[in-house]
């Protein structure tokens, strides 16, 4: 799955999302989302709550998405780049936001 990762700041204690992907199935936060439904060379448009931005689509057996991301108060308030990809067939994705660093003691 070809991901790519539109980051948000999130209000002060708000979680970081949390995604994994299991074949074709995108977990956002506990949620599930079933994208083995989408046929090759398809344009799926997703309704209803959901954390998609644009459309998903299957380009060479692999799905392709945009999802919006929460960062958690640990992120750093400017981060490099404005979205972020990330190719992953299963297991658990870090989100990769540069990190408040930790003073020194």
């Amino acid at each position: 799955m070809h991901i790519t990762l539109s980051p948000c700041r999130g209000l002060p204690g708000a979680p970081e999302t949390t995604l994994s992907v299991a074949g074709d199935v995108l977990s956002v936060d506990g949620a599930a989302f079933d994208l083995s439904g989408v046929p090759e060379g398809a344009v799926a448009t997703p309704s209803g709550e959901h954390p998609f931005v644009g459309t998903i689509t299957r380009e060479g057996g692999e799905i392709r998405c945009t999802v919006r991301v929460i960062l958690g108060d640990a992120a750093a308030p400017d981060q490099p780049a404005t979205d972020w990809t990330v190719t992953v067939s299963s297991g658990a994705i870090s989100l990769p936001a540069t990190r408040i660093e930790e003073p020194a003691s």
